[in-house]
């Protein structure tokens, strides 16, 4: 027997560590709006008193850790904030600041693992920034700050290590994928 539809729900919006349409719900999950709803309310229902929640507004869902918690989740940030970027950080921050941005998606794809830890470290610690992605509205992308250069050592993304030829390989790959995108 699989899983009840609430508990779908909550593996899914885990591993999203970011708010998701319902429509996209829906379509993940192959259910109704109907039954997404409904087990948005048994998920919500069933998180009282633990130490997540989750927040829902007309069109997105995201699971969240709860009020409650709050003193305990500025502990475990301030501890992270004071440790080295580990080696998934480093990877993701590397790859936003020489890409000049770069979405979930695209950083996942590159790395080959789920980058949501690293991408919220870098948020807490200022060294890239959520943007809305020009390309597709529902989408975030994450753009180095100046605080991301000056942890790097550098003035300017030209000043990166290997930048131009880092960049030149981008931009051929990028051709390529285009060129096999398009109808022949």
């Amino acid at each position: 027997m699989g899983l009840a539809t609430d508990a779908r729900l909550e593996a899914v919006l885990f591993a999203a560590g970011e708010p998701l349409t319902k429509k996209r719900l829906s379509a993940l999950l192959d259910i109704p709006y109907a039954a997404l709803d409904e087990a948005v309310a048994t998920l919500s229902d069933s998180l009282a008193e633990r130490g997540l929640t989750l927040v829902a507004t007309d069109t997105e869902v995201e699971l969240r850790t709860s009020a409650e918690a709050a003193d305990d989740i500025k502990k475990l940030r301030e501890s992270e904030l004071s440790r080295d970027l580990g080696k998934a950080s480093l990877e993701t921050l590397a790859m936003v600041v020489y890409r000049g941005g770069a979405t979930r998606g695209e950083i996942d794809f590159v790395r080959g693992v789920n980058s949501a830890a690293a991408v919220r470290t870098l948020l807490l610690r200022g060294l890239i920034e959520r943007t809305e992605d020009p390309g597709d509205k529902r989408r975030a992308r994450y753009l180095p700050t100046v605080d991301a250069l000056a942890h790097l050592g550098v003035g300017k993304r030209e000043e990166l290590p290997r930048y131009a030829e880092f960049t030149a390989t981008l931009v051929e790959q990028e051709e390529k994928a285009q060129l096999a995108e398009e109808p022949a």
